[in-house]
């Protein structure tokens, strides 16, 4: 009321003012951060599908090359759970390589950004999330390393041998 009074507007005259307070700020930065984290998270799926369909490939193309491998094995008794779980922990042991490339990445880059002169944010890194970032590469080395291994477990060891 006070400031319709000092702009001189009438009862009927509309405002020629805005108000805002502390909370509508808050509310809007809520949001962003809200959209924030989804546009984030969304990025982050598409980069892990990405990646896993990457190991697929590696994996698959591990099993062609190795054809006469299983073969031999499969002919000397090795039963499919063998073979399955070969395989799988060839992926196992890439996605953790990659995991840990990339926490040593995330590490050097916040001492980096730590020592830079002017840089005011602290940058730490939870022991929480290097764990939940290498339960998620160990998670997509199974998912996606699944389907090369039971693709080699269903080789005919008679076929496999005579590949070339």
């Amino acid at each position: 009321m006070t400031l319709r009074l000092l702009h001189g507007l009438s009862a009927d005259d509309d405002n020629d003012f805005n108000i805002f307070n502390q909370a509508n700020l808050l509310d809007l930065a809520g949001n962003v951060s809200t959209t924030l984290s989804l546009l984030l998270g969304g990025i982050g799926a598409i980069s892990l599908i990405v990646g896993g369909i990457g190991i697929m490939n590696i994996m698959l193309v591990t099993v062609t090359e190795r054809t006469n491998e299983i073969g031999l094995r499969r002919a000397l008794g090795a039963h499919d759970r063998d073979i399955l779980v070969q395989f799988l922990a060839e992926a196992l042991v890439l996605c953790l390589i990659g995991g840990v490339l990339g926490v040593g990445l995330s590490y050097g880059v916040a001492a980096l950004l730590t020592a830079l002169p002017g840089f005011s944010i602290a940058v730490t890194i939870d022991a929480a999330s290097v764990l939940l970032a290498l339960s998620v590469a160990s998670a997509s080395a199974i998912v996606f390393g699944l389907y090369p291994a039971i693709r080699a477990t269903r080789l005919d060891p008679v076929e496999a041998l005579r590949y070339e």
